[in-house]
């Protein structure tokens, strides 16, 4: 029986013997597979971010582009616009005796041209006529033509032409235009020059 227990206290010796070095292999490992973990994560986080900042920064290119595009293209039609002027000009100040020659009908086929690129390239004309009501978000007021009544308000030595009174855009009515305005998409590139009373 002696021996038997011998042998029953040298197995459970044995089985109550943990090798120290063990759980702390085990313990570093989780650590170390943690400390990775906490790595890729923040690799990740930094890959995420620095691939959303790229698309954003596209975005803002492309929109840089379209922008400068337009910059471009509204200076561009700015410096053909007089041109098609100086042929509206000429057009009108043809003698009527030589309406019909073949280079007023070349001048006005021209014209005819520039109006047709200027149009199927999204530039309109504004639209304006005598007696409009003046607006100065289309209109530039060129100079104000004399009133014959002077103003409600205005002294009669105002009214006679000793100081400049000056009226609200409210009312003010336009007398002539003296050149025309344009539009690209809806917005006025160049405004009506008139006259207003």
């Amino acid at each position: 029986m002696t021996q038997k227990k011998q042998q029953k206290s040298d197995i459970e010796s044995e089985e109550t013997t943990i090798e120290p070095s063990e759980p702390t292999e085990i313990t570093e490992e989780m650590e170390e597979r943690s400390e990775w973990q906490v790595k890729a994560e923040e690799y990740l986080a930094d890959l995420q971010r620095a691939q959303a900042d790229f698309e954003n920064y596209k975005k803002r290119q492309e929109e840089s582009q379209k922008d400068l595009r337009g910059i471009l293209i509204e200076r561009l039609i700015l410096d053909i616009v007089p041109v098609l002027d100086n042929f509206r000009s000429a057009t009108q100040h043809v003698p009527p005796e030589q309406k019909e020659s073949p280079w007023v009908i070349g001048i006005q086929y021209i014209e005819k041209q520039l109006e047709t690129v200027l149009t199927d390239n999204g530039v309109q004309t504004v639209e304006v006529k005598e007696g409009d009501v003046f607006d100065p978000s289309i209109h530039e007021a060129v100079s104000k033509a004399e009133s014959p009544e002077p103003v409600e308000g205005a002294s009669k030595e105002e009214a006679e032409g000793s100081e400049p009174v000056e009226l609200k855009n409210e009312g003010n009515k336009i007398v002539k235009v003296l050149q025309n305005g344009f539009k690209l998409g809806g917005k006025v590139i160049r405004p009506v020059k008139v006259i207003i009373q």
